[in-house]
């Protein structure tokens, strides 16, 4: 079949072995299908609406310290559901709950504002207010270690029409600026950490200067929550959906998602949000599953009314401020004037990206392995977020398949015998991010009626999702193909339908808009 590529070993999709020589032809009758066909387009897969069971027994002996993206969400839908306009006075007796934190004593030195609002959302590993019970339930054991699980900067545009949330690894590399240790009282000069140990050495006030030292973006506004309240503003939601398009089994956290379409109550959401054993890209997938998360938390909160109801915006509230500490600016009138302007927003209004990495961490002698940030790409970014631009290309809906099209190797042949038809259909694909070889080539034989994709079976799942992406094509398994795909173009060949992977990104700086990662 000619064309083969080198593809490695992480991304084959299940073991070999390999067969030396291989033939194909779309006549041979198709085999039994491994996979469903995908749903016609605007259906959904069928829903798992049960609560995740927790587990029980021996399997609660291996904990980890939670994630706690929980409380960056927690924080963001604040920042979307905040006074919708339901009335000064239910917001002022909201705003008496938060406690204040002064994240800006004697900052100097700054840098210069930009357009727009820049919120710091932070959520440390504190586990006080966690009951014995509930530990043992999610898995919470373990000692804290004081410092920041995540931290994300949410930029709301000057015309609060769009929300852009940039992740900043755990792990980063970063300069912390002088300062006096808060537990020792010792004077420290400028030194390289890891971004979460600002915390543990300086609180609030030194994590707002060591991301503002690092990024040049001026921060507004500091929010730190306890992922307490979490479990309960979910339930009080009626629950978050969540799709996924490959299981997802964490025997740490104890998750246990087939494939398809689920809605996650509070304790089955937390595990979602803390998972980072359940593929090989650890805390950067669990950042990506975060975004989705605070994705699919928006659309509940915008979808549901929650908004324009008073009683249930109250409701939702007094339970999100609930353990929210914020800096003493972030008041009355600022929720006020936010929830007005922001009525009208929906997940296509929020885009979700983490700074760019490069591909090799840096390790540091006393701290350790950390990821450096990609000087050109990041710099490009937050002078993105200073002048108050989109950082998310806007793709249309796109659907979601297991493997990325950016790790897919693709060769077109035109089995139709009209000319041209061979490059257009390679075109589409590089278009949705398919890696196609450029050079269409001709099926020899007679005019094709069904459009095929040849794969070999050691990258099944790759062909899944090419196959999606040709609406009505049949898949045929071809031993020893290689990790080079092949399409041959039928004379029922319509269209290319935009596919995406769950940690797929688009757009310059790898953003995606909410509603690109919402269940469709």
């Amino acid at each position: 079949m000619g064309l083969r590529f080198w593809h490695s070993p992480a991304h084959r999709d299940s073991p070999p072995p390999v067969p030396a020589t291989a033939e194909v032809s779309p006549h041979v009758p198709t085999p039994p299908r491994r996979y469903p066909t995908p749903p016609p387009r605007g259906q959904r897969p069928p829903r798992a609406r049960q609560p995740v069971q927790q587990p029980t027994g021996r399997q609660v002996k291996r904990r980890r310290r939670p994630r706690w993206v929980a409380r960056a969400a927690t924080v963001f839908s604040v920042t979307v559901l905040a006074a919708a306009g339901i009335g000064h006075a239910v917001v002022t007796s909201l705003d008496t709950k938060i406690d204040r934190v002064d994240a800006f004593k004697d900052m100097k030195n700054r840098p210069k504002a930009g357009n727009g609002m820049n919120v710091l959302l932070v959520g440390t590993d504190g586990r006080d207010k966690v009951t014995d019970a509930d530990k043992e339930k999610y898995r919470l054991g373990g000692a804290p270690c004081h410092c920041t699980d995540t931290i994300m900067i949410v930029h709301i545009s000057e015309d609060r029409n769009r929300a852009s949330v940039v992740s900043l690894p755990r792990d980063s590399y970063a300069e912390m600026p002088e300062h006096v240790d808060r537990n020792s009282g010792e004077k420290h000069k400028p030194h390289p950490v890891k971004m979460n140990a600002a915390y543990a050495e300086g609180g609030a006030n030194l994590t707002v200067r060591t991301v503002e030292n690092m990024t040049k973006v001026k921060i507004d506004h500091y929010l730190e929550v306890d992922f307490t309240s979490f479990m309960k503003t979910v339930d009080v939601l009626g629950g978050v959906e969540i799709c996924t398009a490959r299981p997802l089994k964490d025997s740490y956290t104890g998750l246990d998602l087939p494939v398809g379409t689920h809605t996650l109550n509070g304790g089955a959401a937390l595990q979602y949000v803390r998972t980072r054993h359940v593929d090989g890209s650890s805390d950067l997938g669990r950042m990506r599953r975060q975004q989705r998360f605070l994705a699919a938390l928006i659309s509940k909160a915008t979808g549901s009314g929650v908004l324009l109801n008073p009683l249930k915006f109250r409701d939702v509230s007094r339970t999100l401020l609930s353990s929210v500490r914020a800096d003493g600016g972030f008041g009355t009138n600022e929720m006020l004037s936010l929830g007005r302007a922001m009525r009208g927003f929906s997940p296509r209004s929020s885009e979700f990206t983490t700074v760019p990495l490069l591909d090799k961490g840096v390790n540091v002698p006393g701290i350790g392995s950390t990821l450096k940030w990609d000087p050109r790409k990041s710099v490009k970014l937050f002078d993105a977020i200073r002048a108050d631009r989109p950082l998310a290309a806007h793709h249309a809906k796109r659907a979601i398949v297991d493997v990325s099209p950016q790790q897919i190797r693709v060769q077109v042949d035109n089995g139709t015998g009209r000319p041209g038809l061979g490059k257009q259909v390679d075109t589409a694909l590089r278009s949705t991010g398919f890696r196609t070889t450029r050079a269409p080539g001709n099926w020899p034989g007679a005019p094709l009626k069904r459009t095929v994709v040849a794969y070999d079976p050691r990258w099944d799942r790759s062909a899944k999702s090419l196959a999606t992406a040709l609406p009505g094509s049949i898949m045929k398994p071809v031993n020893g193909l290689g990790s080079t795909l092949k399409v041959f173009v039928a004379q029922d060949f319509k269209r290319i339908r935009p596919v995406q992977a769950e940690d797929a990104y688009q757009g310059e700086f790898g953003a995606l808009t909410g509603d690109q990662v919402v269940c469709r």
